[in-house]
């Protein structure tokens, strides 16, 4: 009985000193701030917002937003490239701290996501093949084929309206699909698609209409973590008020887009 008794008390004692670990880890931000690093997801393919040049150094519009804000907290900046779907599942689960990629807010995601406020606004465009005279207008997308990462704002915009939705992993698939002939039309936003065309000026594409609202980019934080969320829009307000946003946008867009 007291050897039960005492390897209860055992367990009790372990159980308690281990809440108190995890209590004194503290917030995600102070954790950030500990390590002296900011971990980023990013996907790296996709222009103007991550990709990589012709060095093979990853730059884009999200990239130098990321680096502001690291510094604005004071740490530096880890990226880590993947696809976009599990990028997002990483955030969740605890393996990157933040996610800069363009991402739009939506109701599914603010469910398992914080949002910082809006740092950039994005105009859908419908892009097809040059010669699709079959879509021009948002309801012609029902019964049609789309292609996007199945988790993106753009593929649920799409079934929205009625269309199929083949998941693909980047941009490049979706035009290797366009121009394939085997998807009608793909959802993207309006600035990628016209730095698309920058990098293939010979591309047989067009915008064949626009999504009647923008939506909001802004950077998903792990639920609960407010103290980062908060943050880093101070940090963005900053950047804002500097006009750093600004000169970043009309860098890679050639537009400021982080205005509604």
């Amino acid at each position: 009985m007291r050897r039960k008794t005492f390897l209860s008390l055992l367990l009790a004692g372990l159980l308690f000193l281990s809440g108190c670990g995890q209590k004194q880890s503290g917030s995600l931000l102070a954790q950030i701030q500990e390590r002296g690093e900011l971990i980023v997801a990013m996907e790296g393919t996709w222009a103007p917002w991550t990709y990589h040049d012709e060095s093979g150094a990853l730059v884009g519009y999200d990239v130098e937003v990321a680096r502001h804000i690291a510094e604005k907290l004071g740490v530096s900046v880890r990226f880590e490239e993947g696809e976009f779907d599990g990028l997002l599942a990483g955030v969740e689960a605890g393996r990157y701290d933040i996610m800069v990629n363009g991402v739009d807010i939506d109701e599914e995601r603010s469910q398992k996501y914080d949002f910082t406020t809006p740092y950039a606004y994005n105009r859908t465009a419908v892009i097809v093949r040059g010669d699709n005279g079959d879509i021009a207008a948002m309801e012609d997308l029902d019964g049609k084929h789309t292609a996007n990462t199945i988790t993106s704002t753009y593929a649920k915009l799409a079934q929205q309206y009625g269309a199929e939705v083949t998941a693909v992993d980047d941009l490049n698939q979706t035009f290797e699909l366009l121009f394939s002939g085997r998807i009608d039309a793909t959802l993207n936003a309006e600035v990628s698609y016209y730095d698309y065309l920058k990098a293939h000026p010979d591309a047989d594409v067009k915008i064949a209409c626009l999504a009647p609202e923008s939506t909001q980019v802004a950077i998903p934080v792990p639920k609960g973590e407010t103290e980062l969320t908060a943050a880093i829009n101070d940090a963005l307000a900053q950047l804002r008020q500097d006009g750093t946003l600004r000169e970043l946008s009309e860098k890679y867009f050639g537009t400021d887009i982080s205005q509604e």
